[in-house]
């Protein structure tokens, strides 16, 4: 038998999900999300890799290796110079994602049938991607080195390649500022996120009404202390970071600290936001997760590279907080970067820390 005393209360759950249309969409949304971008994000394929060029040969020979990188679909050419101290610079510009380096006995060793080794540095920083980029490069020339060895001569081209900034290819080094970045931003949107929300839910926020007190007072009167909290919470992550798992410390503090001043403002003020259009501290987390998290793992390079993403993906990866400050803490912390290399993704982490909280400002209403 059935039992009647259950369906009641089966029916007044459904009724709770249909007046709860916010839950509901994020319950639906967040699947339909997930395999958008897991779809297309998760591509381990590095396809347009920015790549510079060396040739200190300058003969027909190492021509023929050229057109022949050329030829790929992998690669780039988006520099060329002929003094090898520059390629640190090009890394540290972020010109380029790697270097080759043509000797410039590279002819005569192939004339006397001498192995010839061309040089291939990569940038360690994103340790997945530059193994990619020597396997890419070490296929392309072993291929060249057949067809040249097709007369019976031995192999006569191989690479020496190393990895700058990340010689032992430690994966930790890249993975935890890429954790801090995540960390910061959750953590950062989740506390302020149920602010405004835990006012409308608890019944306080008539007595803010009352008070003679402006919208972008009230937010930013929310932010503050929480700007102070998630800070705190910055620095111990960092530190924890470089102690625990010895991750380098290239830059300076300063700049480093600033900018992360900089990046829990823009996470706090996605929380702000976020809490201006719910209603409930629930919906508030939830949808503070969903807004934070999926994206900054998947579209900001913190796993996957953004250059094998869709074009529209790649838009979309720029209005991400954690994609400009990934490049920024890795700069910092493994590159010695400072103001004149990281000015640009700076300034875009800012700027749309700026919007958003101009946006809950705007969405405020000091009314009920």
């Amino acid at each position: 038998m059935i039992n009647t005393r259950i369906i009641p209360l089966i029916r007044k759950e459904f009724i709770h999900i249909r007046r709860d249309p916010r839950s509901l969409l994020i319950l639906l949304m967040m699947p339909l999300l997930m395999m958008v971008i897991f779809g297309y994000a998760i591509n381990m394929d590095l396809k347009h890799i920015r790549l510079g060029i060396c040739d200190l040969s300058r003969t027909p020979a190492s021509r023929d290796i050229i057109e022949t990188i050329k030829a790929s679909t992998y690669f780039d050419i988006v520099a060329r110079f002929d003094n090898p101290r520059q390629t640190k610079a090009m890394f540290t510009n972020r010109v380029v994602r790697a270097v080759v380096i043509i000797p410039a006995d590279f002819q005569r060793s192939l004339k006397r049938s001498v192995k010839a080794q061309i040089g291939v540095i990569a940038d360690g920083t994103d340790a997945n991607s530059a193994t990619l980029v020597q396997n890419y490069l070490e296929g392309l020339f072993l291929a060249r080195s057949l067809t040249m060895a097709s007369g019976g001569n031995s192999m006569p081209v191989s690479i020496k390649a190393r990895m700058l900034y990340n010689p032992d290819m430690e994966s930790s080094i890249f993975i935890v500022p890429g954790i801090v970045a995540i960390l910061l931003i959750m953590i950062g949107a989740l506390l302020t996120s149920v602010t405004i929300a835990r006012e409308k839910e608890t019944g306080t926020m008539e007595q803010i009404l009352v008070s003679p007190i402006r919208p972008y007072e009230v937010v930013l009167g929310k932010a503050v202390p929480y700007l102070v909290l998630a800070f705190s919470i910055a620095l111990f992550i960092i530190f924890l970071g470089r102690i625990w798992f010895h991750v380098p410390m290239m830059g300076s503090w300063l700049w480093l600290l600033l900018f992360c001043v900089f990046y829990v403002f823009t996470s706090l003020a996605i929380g702000l936001l976020i809490s201006t259009v719910v209603a409930t501290q629930q919906v508030a987390m939830m949808l503070s997760l969903v807004a934070t998290v999926l994206p900054s793992v998947m579209l900001s390079g913190f796993v996957f590279p953004i250059a094998s993403m869709p074009r529209p993906l790649q838009i979309i990866s720029n209005i991400i907080p954690a994609t400009h400050f990934l490049k920024i803490i890795r700069g910092i912390m493994l590159k010695g970067n400072g103001l004149e290399e990281l000015w640009i993704p700076a300034a875009a982490m800012t700027g749309i820390g700026i919007f958003f909280i101009a946006v809950a400002v705007k969405r405020f209403k000091l009314k009920l």
